[in-house]
């Protein structure tokens, strides 16, 4: 792969410092980018704001995903389709058919999120306590954001930056992180990730695999069946396991590695004996 270095940087009308072209024989051209400087709407502020007083609200086992942020370490919110309503329990959060994430409002259609929009409407129209909640906290705007019509690119930014769609509160490392140390939603697939917040504590999601890259794994039965065979998930492309999924995939199949394996024994590791040879058999708390 070479660059080249003809071309002096130059800034785009979004604000991209644009670098050197890298190409390869092959005829392709990649502009290498630095990022605009970070900039909130006045949308986006307005709806961080109104969550992280919703948040304040709720107790600690209510909250969506996970722990509040550790020490001084803020919550991120995540443009993840965040559909916050209020029932007579409190705040809840569901999350829309699909989330807009900020860079790809520059390629939504109008009615297509205009449909996001109209099923946002209908939930929040179920929980008649949510509009007034919401003025409460400031954010007045809600009522007027499910009832307009969205019909042009400003409309797409507002909801894109709503907090209809932008407030999914997570830690840094659920929204960001990479593995060997928390896997994050922006990389890894959701299918997967999602297990995080509901699979046992005792049960390791994410493993090492014999290359030294990182991967998620399922049981293949039920706990407490003593089944320790387990089922490989996910892997980065760059791993040697990654032609084997693929396969599975294609022909319909799964990809399980025995309970002997090094990986069935770091997933079940709290649920086993730690000199146990083998992932099957009687877990030491089966329930």
């Amino acid at each position: 792969m070479t660059a080249s270095g003809s071309a002096a940087p130059h800034t785009t009308s979004a604000g991209l410092q644009l670098g050197g072209l890298e190409s390869e024989n092959h005829p392709w051209k990649i502009r290498l980018v630095d990022h605009p400087k970070r900039y909130e709407s006045v949308y986006f502020c307005a709806a961080k704001k109104t969550a992280k007083k919703i948040l304040a609200e709720m107790n600690d086992d209510e909250l969506p995903y996970g722990v509040r942020p550790p020490g001084a370490h803020p919550w991120e919110m995540h443009h993840g389709g965040s559909l916050w309503v209020k029932g007579q329990h409190g705040w809840r959060m569901y999350r829309a058919r699909v989330g807009i994430e900020w860079s790809m409002q520059f390629c939504a259609q109008p009615s297509k999120v205009d449909r996001l929009r109209q099923e946002a409407a209908e939930l929040v129209a179920a929980f008649p306590l949510t509009l007034p909640a919401l003025a409460a906290l400031g954010y007045e705007e809600a009522e007027q954001l499910l009832r307009t019509p969205i019909t042009d690119a400003d409309g797409v930014e507002r909801w894109t930056d709503s907090l209809f769609n932008a407030c999914v509160p997570m830690t840094h490392d659920n929204h960001q992180g990479v593995l060997p140390g928390v896997p994050g939603e922006h990389h890894y697939p959701w299918p997967v990730k999602g297990a995080d917040f509901v699979r046992y504590d005792d049960f390791e999601l994410w493993v090492t695999l014999p290359d030294g890259t990182h991967g998620a794994v399922a049981p293949v039965d039920r706990r407490g069946s003593g089944d320790g065979h387990v089922r490989l998930v996910h892997v980065p492309e760059t791993s040697e396991a990654a032609g084997a999924l693929a396969e599975a995939q294609e022909q319909g199949k799964m990809a399980v590695l025995p309970p002997n394996s090094s990986v069935a024994l770091q997933a079940f590791a709290h649920q086993i004996e730690p000199d146990r040879r083998t992932a099957s058999g009687p877990p030491v708390n089966p329930s």
